[in-house]
């Protein structure tokens, strides 16, 4: 299982690699993003920082996939944020953490569900048979997207944040 290109409607998908870094700052420098998400945004080189740990794809272990990528608008090829992947490679199936960032100036434009979507469709294709993701409880907009790729809320609170699976 890599991190595949992928192409929908509107948004395509690029595996997620350091030098992207100076492309994204800019869409996730908004500390409005991070109202639900947490942290700080981070400058070029921090952001590259983390994806030079993030492109290592799997875990020392092994047990675990990463799989990270960049989400572009494929009409503009400009980037909108970022979907990523950990898939826990287990012999009695393969569950699926996931999570969508789609920068502040192109939210609400239905970007982060079609990215979402074919995130969790891939998945799918891959064999993963449970997708799970956490949203905090007043993050409306990432419910809606939770809910549009087939995932439903549990009583599951990890960190503050809701469980959502399917």
């Amino acid at each position: 299982m890599q991190a595949a290109q992928l192409k929908g409607t509107r948004v395509c998908r690029e595996p997620l690699r350091a030098a992207l870094a100076a492309e994204l700052a800019p869409v996730l420098a908004d500390p409005l993003l991070h109202t639900f998400i947490g942290g700080e945004p981070l400058d070029r080189e921090q952001l590259e920082a983390r994806y030079q740990r993030q492109v290592v794809d799997r875990s020392a272990d092994g047990s675990q996939r990463w799989l990270n990528w960049l989400v572009r608008d494929h009409r503009d090829v400009q980037a909108l944020g970022t979907v990523q992947a950990t898939v826990r490679m287990q012999r009695d199936g393969l569950p699926a953490e996931v999570a969508w960032v789609i920068g502040t100036t192109y939210q609400g434009q239905g970007y982060a569900t079609e990215a979402a979507g074919l995130l969790v469709d891939w998945l799918r294709d891959q064999g993963v048979n449970n997708v799970v993701a956490h949203v905090h409880p007043q993050h409306k907009t990432s419910m809606a997207v939770a809910r549009a790729v087939g995932l439903a809320p549990t009583r599951t609170i990890v960190d503050r944040e809701i469980r959502w699976q399917g």
